[in-house]
């Protein structure tokens, strides 16, 4: 596999670094989770302007047909600047779930930056973020499809021996308000509503993989941008007349820190060449391998963001306690992303069956 970004990545990735370090995001992220979301939705139209919305629609749905290994540099970047709203759900899930049903018409808005929408698809995403931001929000419920797409239930299963076991798309109906342990990311409980499809568990698979993907590189993102904090930060907080930052203990916490995020970015590309990989395997490998994939590079990038986390808390001291240091941006980022699109456990589980269901080598 190329682990190398491509120039045109590199040049993608660089344009969204100088947009956003131009645009005071803690700020707009502060504003969000304040609920003023205009600094952010403002922020969200100047990044649509550079693709970001479209990078996983389809091209005939108006988007660029992007690569997986395309979404995980841009959300790599969002990460790093804490770049507040449901950008998981409108940008890396929605054209995986919306683009065979009758709502696919609002693929073309999606792309253009015109909408957001979000989704809670139970019991791995319990709740849905943002719907006060967004034009829909869709529950993907448990349900029989049946070959027509109509929704039946168990009771009458058995009337139709050409049903298989899917999910339902529905409207949801936001209820109860829940917190956070990011003020960003407001939670709601959605309530099911007007059916609109049935999806496959295929599809559902393929799109939380996806959404899994998005976020792993979200903490990697982020990960670095506290790593970046902290570095500056003990080289110029001095103590005993010495930068804080000659200290040994100091230079091997951040150390740790470092190489943790330099194993955990490869695992993410290498995940997302395996998803752009088709089922039979572009490298020799399926479905299974790039469920595989997704799944230990989220649990390496949880790991990476959270050792970088703690370490800028224990090195910036008292500080990084405080909510008005922008480092709480990304210390509580991280802490509620980790547990978001599958916890450790459950992606820790997945990566375990993959290994003990292959078949022994002979010889081995």
């Amino acid at each position: 596999m190329r682990f190398s970004l491509s120039p045109e990545q590199r040049a993608f990735a660089a344009a969204l670094d100088d947009l956003l370090t131009a645009s005071d995001v803690p700020a707009a992220h502060r504003a969000w989770a304040g609920g003023d979301t205009d600094p952010g939705i403002a922020l969200w139209k100047r990044l649509a302007k550079l693709g970001v919305t479209a990078l996983a629609v389809p091209p005939e749905h108006g988007g660029l047909g992007g690569s997986p290994l395309d979404l995980a540099v841009a959300f790599e970047r969002l990460g790093y600047h804490a770049v507040p709203g449901p950008w998981v759900e409108t940008v890396a899930l929605a054209p995986i779930l919306l683009r065979a049903t009758a709502d696919a018409h609002l693929l073309p808005e999606i792309a253009d930056g015109a909408t957001r929408v979000t989704f809670a698809l139970p019991p791995t995403v319990p709740y849905a973020v943002d719907c006060d931001v967004t034009a829909h929000a869709y529950l993907v419920d448990d349900a029989h499809l049946v070959d027509d797409a109509h929704l039946v239930d168990d009771a009458h299963l058995d009337d139709r021996v050409d049903s298989v076991a899917g999910r339902a798309l529905l409207r949801g109906q936001p209820g109860e308000a829940l917190r956070s342990v990011d003020p960003a990311r407001r939670l709601h409980v959605l309530t099911g509503g007007t059916p609109i499809a049935g999806l496959s568990e295929d599809t559902v698979r393929a799109g939380l993989d996806r959404a899994a993907l998005a976020a792993a590189a979200i903490l990697v993102g982020a990960g670095e941008r506290l790593l970046a904090e902290s570095v500056q930060y003990v080289g110029a907080r001095r103590q005993f007349g010495r930068a804080v930052g000659e200290y040994q203990a100091v230079k091997h916490a951040l150390a740790d820190v470092r190489v943790g995020l330099d194993f955990a970015r490869p695992l993410l590309h290498g995940a997302a060449l395996e998803l752009a990989a088709d089922t039979t395997g572009a490298a020799g490998v399926g479905v299974a391998t790039a469920a595989r994939d997704v799944s230990a590079a989220k649990v390496l990038a949880s790991t990476a963001a959270l050792r970088a986390a703690r370490t800028a808390l224990q090195v910036h001291g008292a500080i990084g306690y405080t909510l008005e240091c922008d480092l709480s941006i990304w210390i509580l980022g991280v802490r509620a992303l980790v547990g978001a699109w599958g916890t450790p456990a459950d992606h820790r589980a997945r990566v375990l069956r993959s290994l003990t269901s292959q078949p022994s080598q002979a010889g081995a």
